[in-house]
């Protein structure tokens, strides 16, 4: 009972003593703020994957078939938000400027983009793109190939885009740039990587048109670009599989995806060693002997 006197007492004169200060301080103008009890520290927060699951895009914002998932918003006095933004083949925003300018960083797939009066560049996997203040564009994916992109923009006097008119068919249907190599070589020797062929044409030739199709377009344009898993989870379920079907040559390119979506090389063992128990001893033997193969071109 006197330790809580005694406590009861202490806070009431701190108190009295902060509010003296206080009122003495305004009494002589003084700059200096005025006490008060220490705030707890701002926290650190995460939000979780899977969280905010995507929306459809506004109808009126884009063409074709465009879903939404909002990252983080602009809290004060912060001004930037972002999004993932997920196209399938043929999809594309509206013509738009953003007052502050646009970063994109493309996570999947390969996109478009073009600005008023320009030629339309074409953009891949791991490319980053940036908008100008003010510049009327457009941007989305290519005609056979899903695209994925994150999106960041800033506010100003709280307005981050300003939405125009619809890209019509023909204007989509403009022939892309020509890229130049990274190198800088001349136009004349600069290869068109627009002409490149995908994972599953290299893999697969020009023997089955449709199934090369289907695999860019419909395994790795959409099963693989669905926001329920992560990408680094369909890897893990991917190598998985593989592992227990005894699959080495597409386990190969699978083990380099699924270190691309941040499969640990330590994880990926680990998957190999679990599975001994359950897919067979063989089979973890033959998938070490891929794993190690491609660990070392490190």
């Amino acid at each position: 009972m006197k330790l809580l006197t005694a406590t009861v007492i202490l806070l009431f004169l701190l108190t009295s003593v902060f509010a003296q200060v206080n009122r003495a301080g305004a009494a002589l103008g003084s700059s200096t703020p005025p006490i008060a009890p220490i705030q707890d520290s701002q926290t650190i927060s995460i939000t979780r994957s899977g969280s905010q699951p995507p929306q459809k895009g506004p109808a009126e914002n884009f063409t074709g078939s465009v879903r939404v998932a909002p990252l983080f918003q602009a809290n004060e006095p912060a001004r930037a938000s972002g999004a993932s933004v997920m196209f399938d083949p043929g999809a594309r925003s509206a013509w738009h400027t953003h007052p502050l300018g646009q970063t994109l960083i493309v996570t999947a797939g390969t996109g478009r983009v073009q600005h008023w009066g320009g030629s339309i560049e074409e953009f891949r996997q791991g490319d980053v793109v940036r908008i100008p203040p003010g510049v009327k564009h457009w941007h989305g994916a290519s005609p056979n190939a899903a695209m994925t992109h994150i999106a960041i923009v800033e506010q100003s006097d709280g307005k981050s885009t300003d939405w125009m008119e619809k890209v019509s068919d023909e204007q989509y249907a403009t022939p892309v740039q020509a890229q130049q190599s990274a190198s800088a070589a001349p136009a004349s020797s600069a290869p068109d990587t627009s002409t490149q062929p995908t994972a599953a044409q290299r893999a697969i030739g020009d023997i089955a048109p449709k199934l090369v199709e289907l695999t860019d377009n419909v395994l790795f344009g959409d099963v693989w670009e669905r926001p329920e898993l992560s990408k680094r989870d369909r890897s893990l379920v991917t190598i998985s599989a593989l592992i227990a079907l005894n699959r080495p040559d597409q386990l190969r390119s699978h083990l380099t995806r699924a270190r691309e979506n941040g499969v640990t090389q330590d994880e990926s063992i680990e998957t190999i060693t679990h599975l001994a128990f359950y897919a067979g001893w063989p089979n973890a033997v033959t998938a070490i002997s891929v794993a190690k193969e491609v660990f070392e071109k490190k």
